[in-house]
């Protein structure tokens, strides 16, 4: 799925065009095959227009996963604030992330598929973006225990289950590459929520959040 626009606060026309170019040659060809070269030709820029906001490969694949974190989190918090109550704002953040890895495609292939194995460095910021969607779910779950939503539990061990669940599902929807990532939410919902002991617990609606979509849409770009 084509980015429309890359924003940054100190961004300029050509570093945004070297991110959208190298947006689509990291989801085409794969971090590996993919090169400088492709990008500076995607973009229509030169070598040294890249250099100049950029020291190398790896360095522009980096902005690109934070950009992505940035997405999620914005997202997330955009809903959540829509929502009463703490299960029904981690349900809200549920949302986000399927509609999110739906609407950005590449985005999510490559903090999911094409940043894994990539190195010490790269892992470690792919591994500190689940990190803090998972410390983001914690709290909420957290207050669901404090509400009486949900029975005590290991709120930490259930965050990181919630996020391998979510990371595998959309590795698969993108590795078959066919449907719609949103229709498999009601079952993840249902799964998720069960998990946690919050089965007929009047947990919030299973509808789109108009806050949530409203934010992915005016967010058409990446933010960085």
């Amino acid at each position: 799925m084509r980015i429309a626009t890359i924003r940054s606060a100190a961004g300029t026309p050509t570093r945004e065009r070297l991110l959208e170019a190298a947006m689509d040659v990291f989801a085409a060809k794969g971090y590996h095959a993919a090169a400088v070269d492709d990008i500076v030709a995607a973009s229509q820029t030169s070598k040294g227009a890249f250099y100049h906001y950029f020291s190398s490969k790896q360095a522009i694949f980096v902005t690109l996963m934070d950009a992505l974190g940035a997405l999620l989190e914005d997202g997330i918090e955009a809903a959540i604030a829509e929502e009463r109550g703490a299960l029904a704002k981690v349900e809200a953040a549920l949302r986000v992330v399927l509609e999110t890895a739906e609407a950005r495609r590449d985005l999510a292939r490559i903090l999911l598929i094409e940043a894994v194995g990539l190195g010490p460095e790269l892992e470690a910021k792919r591994l500190g973006i689940h990190r803090r969607f998972a410390g983001a779910i914690r709290r909420h779950l957290d207050r669901a225990v404090e509400e009486g939503s949900i029975p005590p539990q290991d709120t930490q061990v259930a965050a990181q289950a919630w996020v391998g669940a979510l990371n595998e599902l959309i590795t698969q929807w993108l590795a078959e590459g066919r449907g719609r990532l949103a229709a498999r939410l009601p079952a993840l919902r249902g799964f998720l929520l069960r998990s946690i002991g919050a089965a007929g617990r009047g947990a919030a609606r299973a509808r789109r959040s108009p806050g949530a979509a409203a934010h992915i849409r005016r967010n058409g770009g990446v933010r960085r």
